[in-house]
């Protein structure tokens, strides 16, 4: 007995019709009446619009490739091949990323769909645009694609930035934001600080000629002036100019006894700095200055040094009033022999020492006046020159 079999194609939507569960045809949107068996006709519907307007399932592609024909007024085919990505955009607004070697189908609905491909085959960096639009898209399908296809490195300023391909190196890379198709390859960036920098070699225990114990600290202002030399010669170049810091400190100090280094601190700074500067200089880095922040001694040393110390500026505060003795010794001598022949300067004098004692008496009771007290000192000192 045969059956009248009714089917409903929304607008937005298209069915395939399968007979016998053979396909038969496309149905495009209206309403559709056919003839036959119970169940022998069966319609599986596909929405048409929005988001789903540029996906079609592969069973539907691998169909469509089987009836080319039926499917030609109803989707739109692409392909890509191994060495170029599609973009696929809808009404002149991107929408999704096509990997290399793939194939799929849009449905031919209300919006016009257009797969643009780029060869990646030479050149694989994105223009900035693009990039930009892709990293800052809100559409939620386009993000998580360029998420899966894009490798982004932000190289900062003051640094140099390396891209290696497959493992060649293959760009410097300036300061600023760089985008790659990830596709076929595999991409790694490094990048290299070209700034003024600071070392700290900390707590360095070395033996002076003398066999004093020390730990030194030691500071170095250091920067990478050939960061492709650097790059290319050296596996760690931190590691390398601590180093031959360390061993520099090491062997400078070796050579000079405790008082050789703390007489002249420059020195060593110097001989360190001169040893290190023409070897890093081989491999792309500057080294601008080194200095020696602290020399600490043992405890015991520290003592002994302490002593030496005070023992020498009592030396030396002996041998400065000794000095100033002598001085004194030779003014009066001097004084006596100016004063013997000239009687007037020896009044002088007189006067001079009676004021100063005067200065500290606070009451005095003269005598006979003042002319008896000068008289009789006077006569007092006669009879001392007499005695």
């Amino acid at each position: 007995m045969l059956f009248k079999t009714k089917i409903i194609v929304p607008e937005t939507h298209r069915g395939l019709l399968f007979k016998d569960e053979q396909f038969a045809q496309v149905l495009p949107a209206g309403v559709h009446t056919f003839h036959g068996w119970k169940n022998q006709y069966r319609v599986q519907q596909f929405a048409v619009t929005g988001s789903a307007q540029t996906f079609v399932p592969d069973d539907v592609v691998s169909l469509a490739d089987l009836h080319a024909a039926p499917f030609a007024a109803h989707l739109q085919r692409w392909e890509t091949g191994e060495q170029e990505v599609g973009l696929l955009y809808q009404d002149n607004v991107l929408k999704d990323i096509k990997p290399p070697a793939q194939r799929g189908a849009c449905w031919q609905g209300q919006r016009s769909i257009e797969v643009r491909k780029l060869d990646i085959s030479t050149d694989f960096k994105l223009p900035k645009a693009l990039a930009s639009q892709l990293l800052t898209a809100k559409d939620a399908t386009l993000r998580a694609a360029a998420l899966n296809a894009l490798v982004m490195a932000t190289i900062p300023e003051g640094h140099t930035g390396f891209l290696e391909v497959d493992g060649e190196q293959r760009e410097i890379l300036t300061a600023g934001t760089h985008v790659w198709w990830q596709f076929n390859h595999t991409i790694k960036v490094t990048q290299l600080d070209c700034r003024l920098q600071n070392m700290e070699v900390n707590g360095q225990e070395i033996l002076t000629k003398d066999r004093v114990g020390l730990r030194i600290n030691l500071s170095a202002m250091w920067q990478i002036v050939d960061p492709q030399q650097v790059k290319t010669a050296l596996a760690d170049h931190k590691d390398y100019l601590y180093r031959e810091l360390q061993l520099a400190l090491r062997a400078v100090v070796s050579t000079q006894t405790l008082d050789e280094l703390l007489a002249d601190k420059n020195l060593l700074n110097q001989s360190i700095q001169q040893t290190v500067a023409e070897k890093a200089a081989a491999y792309g880095i500057d080294l601008k200055t080194v200095g020696a922040r602290d020399i600490v001694l043992p405890g015991d040393m520290k003592a002994i040094l302490a002593q030496v110390v005070e023992a020498e500026k009592r030396a030396e505060a002996n041998l400065i009033r000794r000095r100033e003795e002598t001085q004194e010794t030779r003014s009066l001598h001097n004084t006596a022999k100016v004063m013997e022949g000239n009687p007037v300067l020896l009044r002088l004098k007189e006067l001079e020492i009676l004021e100063k004692i005067t200065g500290r008496i606070s009451t005095l009771n003269v005598y006979g006046g003042l002319d008896g007290v000068m008289n009789d000192l006077v006569k007092l000192t006669d009879k001392g020159k007499a005695a």
